[in-house]
This record gives C-alpha cells, sequence and structure tokens, in this order.
C-alpha cells in the first residue's frame, strides 16, 4: 500500500469527509456524534464512521475511492478503526459482502440491542441486508 495513513478525523474537519463522499457520488455522509476514520494518501481515499450506539458501535459509510480498489484499504481502515474498541461493533451491508466482512472478523446474524434490530427491519424493507458484527477479544 503506497504510504497509506490510517487515522481518526478530528472533528472540526468533518466537512472533509463529507466532500470526499460527494467527489465520488456516494449517498453516505459523515455523521457529527461519530468517530470519523480515513485513509490517506495525498488526499482522502477511503472513509467510514463509526457511531455509538446502544452497547456498542455502528459502522456506517464504509467507502473506498473507485481508483484506490482491490487494494486492502478496506480492510486497513477498519481494522484501524476498531483496534481499539472495548465494545461490540455492528454494520449492515449487502449479502455479497458477508464474506469480506468476515475475513475481517465479523460474524453473521450477531446479537444486537433492540434499536439496531430495528433499524436492520426497516432498512431490509427496501433493499437486501444483513447484519454483521465484531466482538473484541478478551483478554
Amino acid at each position: 500500500m503506497p504510504d497509506t495513513r490510517f487515522t481518526r478525523l478530528d472533528e472540526q474537519l468533518w466537512p472533509l469527509m463529507n466532500k470526499f463522499y460527494r467527489a465520488h457520488q456516494s449517498s453516505m455522509k459523515a455523521v457529527r456524534d461519530a468517530q470519523l476514520w480515513v485513509a490517506r494518501r495525498d488526499e482522502i481515499v477511503a472513509a467510514l464512521c463509526l457511531r455509538p450506539v446502544a452497547g456498542g458501535h455502528w459502522l456506517t459509510g464504509l467507502f473506498v475511492a473507485p481508483a484506490c480498489r482491490e487494494q486492502g484499504l478496506a480492510g486497513a481502515l477498519i481494522a484501524a478503526a476498531i483496534k481499539d474498541c472495548e465494545l461490540p461493533v455492528w454494520l449492515f451491508c449487502h449479502p455479497d459482502l458477508r464474506g469480506f466482512y468476515e475475513g475481517r472478523g465479523f460474524t453473521f446474524d450477531p446479537e444486537m440491542p433492540y434499536a439496531m434490530v430495528e433499524r436492520l427491519s426497516r432498512y431490509a424493507r427496501s433493499k437486501p441486508m444483513i447484519a454483521m458484527g465484531w466482538v473484541p477479544t478478551q483478554i
């Protein structure tokens, strides 16, 4: 990976993440109440949000610039973002991405708080969607 830095974006810089999403015609948006994580080379090449939810975190907004895909950026960014998490992390994705997330330590159909189950139910009404979860290793 050519000189890529994986860092948490300072809160005051969150508009840069939205600019990144818009530049790639993505409907994703940075969320103010979340940890915003980016992969940078000279500029942002990948991003994700890690939102606090009851009992854990919700990973949303994972997007890699099309020219930078298939280089391991998504997996490395996820690893950096969840490395110090002491609570579970959940995400919703298309069923085709199940293998990708399982390769990063996520499991299919995890136990989730009711608020997350309810969200998944709403999202799944309009498109195919599954839940994946990651639980930190207890030492």
